[in-house]
């Protein structure tokens, strides 16, 4: 059965000029507002349209995205439903999914991961400030515009607020969400997961923005599983890997990726702050000015991290 395509119509003052990605729940066109510009505009897929549960996982995605406002969260506009349509329209984010991005250019630089993972990190706080846990962080949720270095994360869809009573939870105890190569081994049990979940998945990244692999190198999901309850990361430096890091840098992501998560640190910019620092310190000194501009601009992104890591 070939799936529904709403190219050319209007929802809300948005017009829906093609189809650009489809997931599970959603399919996601790029639209046009008289008012906003350009947009993202998600609706929910015809055979979930009289599903309670996937509606309320809809709009409870929609909702998360008003309250985490940040440079780095694609903004969300506004949502609802017109004529049997639930739709949630977002900032159009320049670039490409970090995972594409990656996928092209392999294992980058620890510069441009420390930049980017700093972003991240801002970004995340601005949701745990609000009570917000994404808990599906991973390359495939994040856009990145490679001309300007900027990251901006999206899809709330998973994500939990804090605050939320047991009762109102939309998964069952004894089922995870996410995605096993980016979750927080506490997750895999389906019991309530908070802020150091977060801060695992962003290691993961971390690691596989710098080497293209990932910790635990399961064959089979089962096995994937199984590794991630009981076995440990393989480090980054080992034999087997395809690159080296300074032992300050390796030790940073290692301890985010602790399975007791009282072990990892402090918060999500304690994390990126580590890395950082690591990064800056194992930097060969500059050479000429765009090297010098790369490089200060990793001390500012180190400083913005502390100060605002001050401030909470």
């Amino acid at each position: 059965m070939p799936s529904e395509n709403l190219a050319g119509r209007t929802i809300a003052g948005y017009r829906l000029l093609e189809r650009v990605g489809e997931g599970g729940t959603a399919t996601v066109y790029r639209a046009e507002h008289p008012d906003r510009g350009a947009a993202a505009v998600k609706v929910l897929k015809e055979r979930l349209r009289t599903d309670p549960t996937a509606i309320k996982r809809f709009l409870r995605e929609a909702g998360y995205g008003t309250r985490v406002v940040h440079p780095h969260v694609v903004r969300t506009f506004d949502y609802g439903l017109e004529e049997g349509l639930h739709y949630l329209a977002l900032e159009w984010a320049k670039g490409e999914p970090l995972s594409t991005f990656v996928g092209r250019c392999g294992p980058l630089a620890p510069q441009l991961v420390a930049h980017i993972v700093g972003q991240l990190a801002e970004a995340l706080a601005a949701a745990h400030r609000v009570g917000i846990i994404h808990r599906d962080l991973k390359p495939e949720n994040i856009m990145y515009d490679p001309a300007t270095q900027q990251a901006k994360l999206l899809d709330f869809g998973i994500a939990r607020d804090a605050q939320q009573d047991a009762a109102e939870r939309l998964t069952r105890t004894g089922f995870f969400v996410g995605t096993l190569q980016y979750v927080a081994p506490e997750a895999l049990s389906g019991e309530l997961v908070r802020e150091p979940a977060d801060i695992y998945s962003l290691a993961t990244i971390t690691y596989h923005l710098l080497t293209g692999d990932y910790p635990f190198r399961g064959r089979t999901q089962r096995e994937l599983f199984q590794q991630l309850l009981r076995a440990d990361p393989v480090p980054i430096n080992s034999p087997e890997s395809q690159v080296s890091v300074s032992a300050a840098l390796e030790q940073a992501i290692m301890i985010g990726l602790s399975r007791n998560p009282a072990k990892r640190q402090a918060s999500v910019t304690a994390f990126a702050e580590e890395v950082a620092k690591a990064v800056e310190r194992s930097a060969a000194p500059p050479q000429g000015p765009a090297s010098r501009e790369s490089f200060s601009g990793l001390r500012a992104l180190w400083d913005r991290i502390s100060g605002q890591k001050k401030a909470e």
